[in-house]
């Protein structure tokens, strides 16, 4: 009897050490570990986002003075229906260029939405089209793909910037077993893929070149070796526990048949 209450608490204390395996460092999963209260990191790009092949872009044109009539073949639609004109767009080419009314073919690819707008303002001016017109571009498919150990997901970006940490926190964050040091971003880049290792751990991440994201990337993380392991200790956990609860069950049957038949004999004795 002795024996089996000493194997009984051998098992539990087994399974005791099994759980504590499972734990994680904090240094495996705190952000930005080497930055204290009011630290700063100085910056070494602007970011905003580039104009890239197969890009679909929101142009709108309008005149300073209001004159409709003299902007409507600079247009897809209706000025007084944003919501149409906001559906239609113009898509950059294989080269980087759109088609543009009127204007022709305008250079696209590697410029921010601001620069462009410049660019077709000024060549309105100067073909003196418009006076003073007033040009707003847009990115209309501003999309960041997230694939991470539990599946994956399509982030819309909606204010037309994102940023490696601001994705991270939109695919609704890792978790502990996620291995934090080697977190990938993929990009095409003249006309190949271009793999980069991101790690949110440290403030260097600031001025990484994929930092600012760029439509289309592609975002993957990889789960730790370790959880590989503790999930097979799951299932061992699983099966010790089982034979645990068998043999605690049979050590209570035996201790109360055998007390049964103790005090029976003891009876019968008298």
């Amino acid at each position: 009897m002795k024996k089996g209450v000493l194997v009984l608490i051998v098992s539990f204390l087994f399974l005791f050490l099994l759980t504590q395996t499972s734990c994680v460092s904090v240094r495996n999963v705190r952000y930005l570990q080497d930055m204290d209260h009011d630290s700063r990191v100085p910056l070494n790009n602007k970011f905003e986002a580039l104009i890239c092949p197969y890009d679909e872009l929101t142009i709108m044109v309008r005149s300073n003075d209001g004159d409709e009539n003299a902007v409507r073949h600079f247009n897809m639609g209706d000025l007084q229906d944003v919501a149409r004109m906001q559906g239609l767009g113009y898509l950059v080419d294989v080269n980087g260029n759109i088609l543009f009314p009127v204007l022709g073919e305008i250079h696209a690819a590697g410029l921010t939405r601001l620069q462009l707008q410049d660019t077709i303002k000024t060549r309105l001016e100067r073909s003196k089209y418009l006076d003073t017109p007033l040009v707003d571009v847009r990115f209309k498919n501003f999309k960041i793909y997230f694939l991470g150990g539990e599946g994956g997901k399509v982030i819309n970006v909606t204010n037309e910037r994102c940023t490696f940490l601001e994705a991270l926190a939109l695919s609704g964050g890792m978790d502990i077993y996620t291995k934090r040091s080697k977190i990938g971003v993929m990009r095409e880049v003249n006309g190949s893929m271009v793999m980069r290792y991101l790690d949110p751990r440290s403030s260097e991440v600031f001025n990484d070149p994929f930092f600012l994201l760029q439509q289309n990337d592609i975002i993957f993380t990889q789960r730790s070796k370790g959880v590989y392991h503790r999930e097979n200790w799951n299932t061992v956990l699983t099966t010790i526990t089982s034979v645990t609860s068998l043999f605690t069950t049979y050590l209570l049957l035996d201790n109360y048949f055998g007390w049964s038949r103790k005090n029976g004999a003891n009876t019968g004795a008298n």
